[in-house]
């Protein structure tokens, strides 16, 4: 028969006894040790920027990793589990810009870059206590006694070292890439830096003449969000199933799709219809662009021609 529980049974003491007898009797060191010469299952913790304080999420996580490890310990395997501290990136140099009043990348170069990089250093120790403990708490079994430490030159050294043999076997290649780019960090963002400070916003949208090649004061009207590309536009997209009219508006032709028609000011006549496709082929120059509202002109450098495509 089992022994009854008590209805007083408090799990947090429970919890503290069992992670006292695993920390008295070293059971995280005998997981490993009474396995060698066992197959090897080797773990490297995806490493938490430890000036930062730990989340729940971060508790979520390191159980999931933490389950992997105890079941690949319980099927034989010596288990090698290795800590590591990320020190790099733009969660730790907005940290630092925060603490010294930095509003400009300007301002970094002005303080010293090898100035701001010690800063860094000291920065990214700031919650390592807090790190230490959440882990001990929580049971998570991880080697945090001879971590990996990104900023030091034997881990760079190893990464370098792993880059060269991808290349050697003909693993890595030259390619690009459309990214999520920061003008004032000046370096590209990951999803996770781009969510931390996503917000919709409203911007003032562009409509763009572009002169119709061979008809004069003839005008396709394009609307654009991003007018700061028009110096580099090549092309021009046509709905083929979508329905285009030309219209007289105030002395000029203009094409547009017929469902945007309520963007022109004013009164205006429609002269001709047409499907997309027929468009397919004409050729226009890139001249400049205005804002329906307060007249703004953006001027393209080159009046080069350049054609619409009738994509599918």
């Amino acid at each position: 028969m089992f022994k009854e529980l008590s209805e007083k049974l408090s799990y947090p003491a429970a919890e503290k006894e069992i992670l006292n007898f695993w920390k008295e009797n070293r059971i995280f060191e005998k997981s490993i040790s009474t396995r060698e010469g066992k197959p090897g299952f080797t773990f490297y913790e995806g490493p938490p920027t430890a000036n930062g304080r730990p989340g729940i999420h971060h508790v979520m996580s390191r159980t999931l990793k933490d389950l992997v490890c105890r079941y690949k310990t319980m099927q034989g395997f010596q288990v090698h589990r290795k800590a590591g501290w990320d020190t790099h990136g733009l969660p730790v140099e907005i940290e630092v810009e925060k603490q010294l009043g930095f509003k400009h990348k300007d301002d970094i170069l002005k303080y010293g870059v090898a100035e701001f990089n010690g800063k860094c250093r000291e920065s990214v120790w700031k919650y390592k206590t807090e790190w230490e403990v959440m882990t001990e708490q929580m049971g998570y079994w991880v080697d945090l006694r001879t971590p990996y430490i990104t900023f030091e030159n034997e881990y760079i050294e190893s990464v370098w070292w792993a880059l060269k043999r991808f290349y050697d076997e003909g693993m890595i290649y030259k390619g690009f890439k459309i990214q999520p780019y920061c003008p004032r960090c000046e370096t590209p963002l990951s999803s996770h830096e781009v969510s931390l400070g996503y917000e919709d916003v409203k911007d003032p949208s562009v409509y763009v003449r572009m002169k119709v090649r061979n008809q004069p004061d003839t005008s396709f009207l394009v609307w654009t969000t991003t007018p700061w590309t028009l110096i580099s536009n090549v092309a021009l997209a046509v709905g083929p199933d979508v329905d285009y009219v030309k219209v007289d508006h105030k002395g000029e032709k203009l094409i547009l799709a017929e469902p945007r028609l309520s963007v022109l000011e004013g009164e205006y006549r429609v002269v001709e219809k047409m499907k997309g496709s027929a468009l397919a082929g004409w050729e226009y120059e890139r001249i400049y662009s205005y804002h329906p509202v307060d007249k703004r002109a953006f001027y393209v450098i080159e009046a080069n021609f350049v054609t619409v495509d009738a994509g599918t």
